[in-house]
């Protein structure tokens, strides 16, 4: 008897979904804070250093420059800056969104100190005797812009007046200096055309008064800011960029229309996936993996994190990876099917049985995450903070909100004589009186022996292995700026570049390279990378605005110094580094160390022929490459727990395993019962990787291909090597034991006293 009950259910939480998402899903994509990289900006990473001899770089010091920052941002009108403060003396500032990217810099960095000196540079005044938000952008008696300020003490600036109104003709100027440096002076800069100071008005009389006006050869627009910044206070120490980059609103802009189009393209392929090959269950899936995104976005917008490219590149691939806890479940549900039990006993034993594999995967997947978020910096933490989310809000959607809905399907009995509604065809069902075990069950891979040529692929990974190192010393890895120094130009065209052209256009304007590639479907992008030269804020500010009206599009400036350089690269090697003992540690304790090794050394094996690829294709290694090495750490474990958890079970029911060949049934038959799964969940993974590498943005393409490559190594090493090398270590244990007891004997209770 169907029971209408269920399927009322069923379709009301789906109205339910569906219309909080239509009426809300504007609103929230309108709320959903785009980062630097997808609507321009720019980033730098400032290191603090003392200002006066003996100050303490301390926290309080670090707070107040943060503080003084903040006010100076507030004053560009830019909407919600980031100022993080990092380690003991530096301080990150994202300015995601400003319109002035020249204006924004030099407001940040000026000190900003204002001092009052005589002609001798001895200090009269300091910027402590100003009153806070005491200055203001006014106009003379001859309509030329000045700034007026205004002192906390009209005694403190009469006493200073009559200091300098007794001396000589020629030594009577009160000298007004901003950011007064060691080694200036005013005898030698008032030699030159455009003097570094401010002003040097004569005092002919002492004055009691508690306001001053600058007045120079100001234009309206620098006694606006200079007026800006003595209200924003100054600096209490020094700024040195160690690191910047930037971005135009143009590149912006086409790099988050692309990745949304390749992202739409990607999910699409995966829906008609799912749909065609597990049917309703596949329905299921498709409508669990879009409230997936609905609800990754609205937490989202909750922690008020802010959206990268690679983040929105790492949400898509979340639904690849989100559709693997929903892949593990079908297949078991399929299984038990296919022994013959009814449609409700499949999903309830089905259900349960794929738990504890779903829960290892996404942890050990969640770890790498983790230690890229702690170890990442800017972009490559916001790809890390998506990627945490997406693997949270996945298992909760995909575990629980798909087994409430096809629970409730299966549960209506609308479903309980068509097998074929949950992808098996009626000819693969066996009797229940059969007394069949899943895993006696027959699977399309039983005439292949993944294991009799074990040694054929430990020569083949071996080999290639060999050659990667011959390859990777010969050619090296083509390091992007970010792991050393330099400085990287991306400039985008309206006409097609050419690699000779676009070197003479910067040879034009005094930017000597060769190393230059041309890029993007029309070759529109061009990529200049000045190594071991780093710019300046005013080289950035002139070579942007030259730039910008040769070819109509601000260019994205990054630089990077040779310390930042090495922390960068000293950080992605800490990061692989526990990522792989933190799997090596979890493996262990869930399952065995023989497991845990295998594991980590074939996910390092997918990880250097990423590298090796790289090296060879020269293709560049940058920020968002580490990030694709991490992903598929934690994806490569991901697809071996699924076979290891397999053979754990399988080897549960064996229960005494007394031959090596024994050993070797149980490691083809889990491979061959695991084959399904992991062909099924590398196709659509990587449908969502393709989407965004055929039709994405150009920034995150070496991402992309890095985890393609990545992909496809980590598929070989599941099946090939890592249950390959688990069981030649297995083999060698029941070598020494005789004989393996794969399950907990219970102790026997008795009445007799024990000894």
């Amino acid at each position: 008897m169907v029971k209408r009950s269920r399927i009322l259910s069923f379709f009301l939480i789906i109205i339910l979904f569906a219309s909080l998402m239509g009426f809300t899903s504007k609103d929230i994509l309108g709320d959903v804070k785009l980062g630097l990289d997808l609507q321009g900006g720019f980033e730098v990473l400032y290191e603090v250093s003392p200002a006066k001899e003996g100050q303490e770089i301390d926290q309080a010091a670090m707070s107040a420059t943060a503080q003084s920052l903040d006010r100076r941002i507030n004053v560009l009108g830019v909407s919600e800056p980031n100022i993080q403060i990092e380690g003991d003396n530096r301080i990150r500032v994202q300015l995601a969104g400003v319109t002035d990217q020249e204006q924004a810099r030099e407001m940040l960095s000026t000190e900003a100190n204002l001092t009052f000196r005589d002609v001798d540079d001895n200090v009269l005044m300091d910027g402590s005797d100003l009153v806070e938000g005491g200055a203001s952008q006014t106009f003379d008696e001859n309509g030329r812009p000045s700034v007026s300020i205004k002192l906390k003490s009209a005694d403190k600036f009469r006493e200073v007046t009559q200091e300098i109104v007794n001396k000589p003709a020629g030594e009577n100027l009160l000298v007004i200096w901003l950011d007064f440096e060691e080694g200036d002076s005013f005898a030698e800069e008032a030699t030159k055309e455009d003097p570094k100071y401010l002003s040097a008005p004569q005092v002919s009389q002492v004055f009691n008064q508690d306001s001053v006006s600058i007045v120079g050869n100001f234009t309206l627009e620098e006694a606006k800011t200079l007026s800006d910044l003595l209200s924003a206070g100054s600096l209490p120490v020094k700024l040195d960029e160690v690191y910047s980059t930037s971005v135009g609103a143009q590149f912006g802009e086409s790099a988050l229309d692309k990745t949304i189009i390749g992202g739409i393209i990607g999910i699409a392929a995966i829906f008609i996936f799912m749909i065609a090959y597990y049917r309703l269950p596949g329905v299921i899936a498709v409508i669990t993996l879009s409230v997936y995104l609905y609800l990754t976005l609205v937490v989202f917008n909750l922690m008020n994190a802010v959206l990268t490219l690679p983040g929105v590149a790492a949400l898509i691939l979340g639904v690849g990876m989100a559709v693997d806890a929903n892949i593990i479940t079908y297949e078991r549900i399929k299984d038990e099917i296919r022994v013959g039990r009814s449609i409700k006993a499949a999903f309830k034993a089905g259900s349960k049985n794929s738990l504890s594999t779903i829960f290892d995967a996404n942890l050990t997947t969640l770890l790498a995450a983790g230690v890229l978020f702690i170890y990442g910096t800017s972009s490559v933490k916001g790809f890390a903070t998506t990627l945490i989310l997406s693997i949270l809000m996945s298992f909760i959607t995909a575990v629980y909100g798909a087994r409430l809905l096809l629970w409730l399907c299966v549960n209506s009995n609308l479903f309980k004589n068509m097998p074929g509604m949950f992808g098996v065809h009626k000819k693969d069902i066996h009797q229940l009186n059969e007394n069949l075990d899943t895993v006696e069950l027959t699977t399309k891979f039983d005439r292949f022996d993944f294991v009799k040529h074990r040694k054929k692929y430990y020569s083949f990974s071996g080999l290639m292995i060999v050659l990667g190192i011959i390859m990777l010393f010969i050619f090296g890895l083509n390091l992007s700026i970010d792991f050393s120094q330099g400085t990287r130009i991306e400039q985008m065209s309206n006409e097609p570049l050419t690699e000779d052209g676009y070197q003479a256009s910067l040879a034009e304007i005094g930017i000597e390279t060769d190393d230059i590639v041309i890029s993007g479907n029309n070759n529109e992008i061009g990529v200049a990378r000045i190594k071991d030269e780093v710019f300046n804020k005013e080289q950035i500010a002139e070579y942007q605005s030259q730039l910008e009206d040769e070819y109509g599009s601000i260019p994205n400036i990054s630089t990077v110094t040779p310390t930042v350089g090495k922390e960068i690269a000293m950080n992605a090697i800490k990061a692989l580094a526990i990522a792989a003992i933190g799997i090596i540690l979890y493996v262990t304790i869930r399952f065995e160390w023989r497991m845990a090794l295998a594991a980590v050394l074939a996910l390092l094996h997918d990880a250097f022929f990423i590298v090796v690829i790289f090296s060879v294709t020269r293709l560049e290694a940058d920020l968002t490459f580490i990030a694709a090495v991490l992903t598929i750490v934690g994806y490569s474990i991901n697809d071996t727990i699924v076979t290891f958890d397999r053979i754990r079970e399988n080897m549960v029911r064996k229960k005494k395993i007394k031959t090596f060949e024994e050993l070797a049934q149980i490691a083809n038959q889990s491979l061959r019962q695991t084959l399904g799964r992991s062909i099924n969940t590398i196709i659509t993974v990587v449908l969502a990787v393709l989407g965004l590498l055929i039709f994405g943005s150009e920034a995150i393409r070496n991402f992309n291909i890095a985890l393609l490559i990545g992909l496809i190594a980590g598929t070989y090493s599941s099946i090939f090597l890592a249950t390959q090398m688990w069981l030649s270590w297995k083999g060698m244990q029941l070598k020494k034991h005789g004989v393996l007891i794969t399950y907990k004997e219970k102790k026997q209770k008795t009445d007799e006293p024990q000894v």
